[in-house]
């Protein structure tokens, strides 16, 4: 794990990281967040506004916070392929 204590601004950051092997450098722990099950009580807030929920929906979409950008078009895109139209 890594915390990251920004004194000036007030801001931290928390992740969940291991060793790379190869590198000797700090990458994400994948293995460990795909193991982990979310707690069943763990639901979006029924009043969240609908931007919020959109951008979920597209970090989801393409591959979540470690995936990369949340707007990775070619992953959203190749995910909504799969939907039929409504």
């Amino acid at each position: 794990m890594r915390v990251v204590i920004d004194t000036r601004s007030l801001a931290g950051q928390v992740d969940l990281v291991r060793e790379d092997p190869a590198t000797g450098g700090l990458v994400p722990d994948q293995e460990t967040l795909a193991a982990r099950t979310a707690h069943p009580a763990l639901a979006p807030h029924p009043q969240l506004p609908g931007a919020t929920r959109l951008w979920a929906a597209l970090q989801a979409a393409s591959g979540g916070t470690w995936g990369g950008c949340v707007y990775d078009v070619d992953a959203i895109t190749a995910r909504l392929a799969g939907i039929p139209e409504l």
